[in-house]
């Protein structure tokens, strides 16, 4: 059995050590960490996920930034435990969030990744988005949870600067639900299929 649950100030000092473990210390030195900084995450969709006796196994993160002005989820890190890839953690992690991002209302997520292994869940390499330097652009992925939402969205990825993020984003629905709390997992969770 596993346990979801957002991630809590109380984890954050665990998923930091689990980040260092699965990435090694010098991952803040990519240039997505620049566009983190100072921003608060998307605390809704930001996940942590646990063994039956409380051992972490996987986190995913998410933060706001802008292309062209337009609101955009900047999906990662994500991560599951060195021990347990393999097994479908990942796929869990992505399928779940994603599925919250698009019932908080959002329109477009990014990543910085890998392609044949994003691409299974819908993602695709973003043409006309640039991350800050020395990102390879290839691996630069969108994907969109309302269709259309990346036509002409295009630029530079800029820092979310708004006050209050959730309030900025004219995109987002006025009354968006309540973000689910944690979920229990009873089986081995389902390889996500490939989406072509």
């Amino acid at each position: 059995m596993y346990e979801l649950c957002p991630e809590t100030p109380e984890d954050t000092p665990e998923v930091e050590a689990f980040l260092d473990l699965c990435f090694a210390p010098g991952r803040t030195a990519l240039s997505s960490y620049r566009l983190r900084d100072g921003v608060p995450a998307v605390s809704a969709l930001c996940l942590v996920l646990r063994d039956a006796s409380g051992v972490l196994l996987g986190s995913i993160r998410y933060w706001p930034v802008r292309v062209g002005g337009r609101p955009v989820l900047l999906l990662g890190p994500v991560a599951v435990h060195p021990t347990t890839q393999g097994e479908g953690l990942g796929g869990l992690l992505m399928q779940e969030s994603l599925s919250r991002a698009g019932a908080l209302g959002w329109a477009r997520v990014m990543l910085v990744g890998d392609l044949p292994y994003y691409r299974r869940f819908g993602f695709w390499k973003l043409d006309g988005v640039e991350m800050p330097p020395p990102t390879n652009p290839d691996r630069v992925l969108g994907l969109e949870l309302v269709e259309g939402a990346w036509q002409g969205v295009t630029g530079a990825v800029t820092r979310e600067t708004g006050g209050d993020v959730a309030a900025g984003l004219a995109e987002m629905r006025r009354d968006p639900p309540k973000s689910q709390t944690c979920v229990e997992i009873e089986s081995e969770p389902a390889h996500p299929a490939h989406k072509g």
